[in-house]
């Protein structure tokens, strides 16, 4: 593989860790090989072998040196190797969201009030009412996704008046999902919204029993009105999108994330809006790895802003940066072209892509320049109907080009109503599945939907795995649903929402080891990177996290309650909490000075 080839990672590579009286120790290493840095008295849980678990870890140059009893790691140890105890807490390898919206949740998490996690519908309105009271003029209180109604104890949304008698005269957007979106009354004169304005194709703005607009937006399914709304707002200046960036990427190493890939988004144009990231990757302060895919915003124009990138930019580089898979440019998507896009809005009916004009031809032009370039590539798709259609433009261009797939990695994201036959077809052409935890946010409208029994497999990981197809996991934060991992590991275990509503059969849940493994070397075959990132073997990159629990003793129901207190990533600590909040690099501090994140932090425990 390419990565393994640049890191000369062989000079490194020992046996593979196994348990028992079998397991290689660091007697077996080369006793000249001194380390950075060790982590004793643990349960270092290497994922190398399924069952790999050690008391200790070692590493050198970025790289796990190798792994053991602490007794013969202490021997890679000199007068120069930092030491820590961990004290019996289990460390695994760090975790890595397939499908992540991380540059655009850097460029406006210090702007944003979060409701991720918060338990009752009271305490979000009184924390809309504490920001609006210091959200200065010119500026809007705003609420982008990452909750469900039904984490609140009242269950249900927020009404338009109680919204209005939080926020007063301060402009103010809450966005559930893409489905539909509330404005204030103050937001709606801003706007210069009333009962004469015209809403996108396929949504609307409701009206109450007196005919006048009561600030709700409803994608029908198109969320075209919520896009809209999101792009008004008013946004930060390039140096608190920095600071930004670093508030958010801290807040996903307190949850124990050190990689993510990044699907683009709506609204977030390339290379204007990676401002955040590549100024913190230009000064070396990235501490995760980001490979990034490229979402196209000029809709019916799609092909000419491909190749406009592939005119200046190259897959699997970060340009002048040299930053060791840092931020790195991955391929295409997770939209390729408009036409092609069936949104998941589940309050509203199935979209389907045979009513929509040119989507055929238009995504076939734009895949046939990917697959000809050798640019891979990924694309949404919710419905089985679609993946479907997806997969008749996706096989006429493999048989139309030379090699065709042969040379490229792809990918469907989300998949949640996928079958037997299309699983089968889309592991014919060798591509991967990124699910998501968007059931865990929405599972109780699709199963009023669609059925409790098509919600028990929504979507089918279980026969995914069993056909041998590369499936990672991940959120789809920060809209859709929240950024943190953990309540996407309890769904994934579990099959609850965040609600507390059992909706995957028994048969289609997974062990916490596999969707640990989901998580970290699954995720890991969406950049290229399995060979160098996903367990802690000997010779990986030494990206992993020291967690407040261990994961796998826990109590189930305290799984989404678990973050790390210790995050490190390429062999440097990048975030410490309680016994090791010593060892936290200094970060600014939070602008601008009104931002939710100063008050309230990010996900809400």
């Amino acid at each position: 593989m390419k990565k393994l080839l640049i890191y000369g990672l062989a000079l490194f590579m020992l046996s593979a860790c196994t348990s028992g009286a079998d397991a290689p120790t660091a007697n077996e290493a080369n006793q000249s090989e001194k380390a950075d840095m060790v982590l004793i008295n643990g349960k270092v849980v290497t994922m190398a072998d399924g069952k790999g678990i050690r008391e200790a870890i070692a590493i050198k140059d970025g790289l796990v040196l190798a792994s053991g009893t602490t007794a013969d790691i202490q021997l890679l140890a000199d007068e120069n190797t930092q030491q820590i105890d961990l004290k019996g807490r289990t460390l695994i390898p760090g975790l890595n969201d397939s499908h992540l919206h991380l540059t655009r949740g850097g460029r406006f998490f210090n702007a944003e009030l979060r409701w991720d996690g918060v338990k009752s519908l009271k305490q979000a309105l009184q924390m809309l009412k504490e920001q609006a009271e210091r959200t200065p003029e010119g500026q809007w209180v705003r609420v982008i996704g990452g909750w469900s109604p039904f984490q609140f104890e009242e269950k249900r949304f927020p009404t338009p008046e109680e919204i209005n008698e939080a926020t007063g005269d301060v402009p103010t957007y809450v966005l559930f999902l893409y489905s539909r979106g509330w404005l204030n009354q103050a937001a709606l004169d801003a706007l210069g919204i009333d009962e004469n304005t015209e809403a996108p194709v396929g949504s609307r703005f409701e009206k109450g029993p007196d005919g006048k607009l009561n600030g709700v937006l409803l994608a029908e399914p198109n969320p075209g009105i919520l896009y809209a709304r999101i792009g008004s707002l008013p946004p930060l200046s390039k140096e608190e999108m920095l600071n930004s960036t670093q508030q958010f990427y801290r807040e996903l190493n307190r949850l124990g994330l050190t990689s993510g890939i990044d699907a683009g988004g709506g609204g977030h144009k390339f290379p204007h809006d990676y401002v955040g990231t590549e100024e913190l990757a230009a000064q070396g302060g990235m501490p995760l790895r980001l490979s990034y895919y490229l979402f196209p915003q000029n809709k019916g124009h799609e092909y000419e802003e491909f190749t406009d990138w592939m005119d200046h930019n190259e897959v699997f580089h970060d340009g002048a940066l040299h930053l060791d898979h840092g931020f790195e440019l991955e391929g295409g998507g997770e939209f390729l072209v408009w036409s092609a896009g069936d949104f998941e809005n589940f309050l509203a009916p199935q979209p389907m892509l045979e009513d929509r004009p040119n989507w055929r031809p238009e995504l076939k032009k734009v895949v046939t320049l990917l697959v000809t370039k050798k640019w891979p590539f990924r694309i949404h798709a919710t419905y089985g109907e679609s993946i479907d259609h997806l997969m008749d433009v996706f096989e006429e261009v493999n048989a139309e080009t030379d090699n065709g797939f042969q040379h490229i990695r792809w990918a469907i994201d989300h998949a949640e109503t996928a079958t037997e036959k299309q699983l089968k077809r889309i592991k014919a052409l060798n591509g991967g599945i990124a699910i998501q935890a968007r059931m865990a946010y929405a599972g109780e409208y699709f199963a009023e939907r669609y059925g409790t029994e098509k919600a028990q497999y929504a979507p089918p990981v279980r026969q995914m795995l069993d056909m041998g197809i590369p499936v990672g996991a991940g959120t789809d934060g920060t809209r859709v649903a929240s950024y943190n991992p953990w309540p996407a590991l309890h769904w994934l275990i579990t099959g609850k929402t965040v609600g507390g509503l059992a909706l995957a059969a028994k048969d289609n849940l997974l062990s916490r080891e596999e969707a640990l493994s989901l998580y970290t070397h699954g995720s890991a075959w969406f950049s290229q990177e399995e060979d160098v990132k996903g367990t802690l073997a000997d010779g990986m990159y030494a990206d992993m996290a020291v967690l407040s629990d261990d994961f796998f003793t826990v109590a189930e129901d305290q799984i989404p309650a678990i973050t790390s207190v210790l995050t490190i990533t390429n062999g440097k600590v990048v975030y410490g909490n309680e016994e090791f909040s010593s060892l936290t690099p200094a970060l600014p501090e939070i602008i601008p000075g009104w931002s939710p994140v100063k008050f309230y932090g990010g996900y809400q425990h």
